[in-house]
């Protein structure tokens, strides 16, 4: 069975930077349509950035211009590269895979990573 795993996340002063990935283990599989999702404590999950098979790209409105979805299918990783961290960021990032991209907006689909926790000082 394939599983999704993320790493690099950690504590960072805001301002700082970090690059999250999500490898996928256990089988064949291929990264189409995936996305990053967020949740803080006491909040929803919410979606940061969606990447389609063609390349489209969505993000939240509170990370555009600082977050970067990307994908190396040579490593089958998909990365999200975090600057000018604030605060707010922190919360557990989680891979989604086997999701849709429907007219420019990331819909997750049922494969998920255990997440990775980002922490941004003050």
């Amino acid at each position: 069975q394939v599983q999704l795993v993320e790493s690099g996340g950690g504590l960072v002063q805001a301002g700082g930077s970090l690059r999250l990935s999500c490898a996928a283990s256990g089988g064949i599989f291929r990264f189409n349509d995936v996305g990053w999702y967020r949740q803080a404590p006491g909040k929803q999950r919410e979606l940061v950035a969606g990447l389609g098979s063609g390349g489209t790209t969505n993000y939240a409105d509170s990370v555009k211009g600082r977050f970067t979805i990307s994908r190396d299918n040579a490593k089958n990783t998909v990365y999200l590269q975090m600057n000018s961290l604030k605060a707010e960021d922190t919360a557990v990032y989680y891979c989604n895979a086997n999701g849709m991209m429907i007219t420019g907006k990331y819909y997750p689909g049922g494969t998920w990573g255990q997440g990775t926790q980002v922490t941004v000082s003050s």
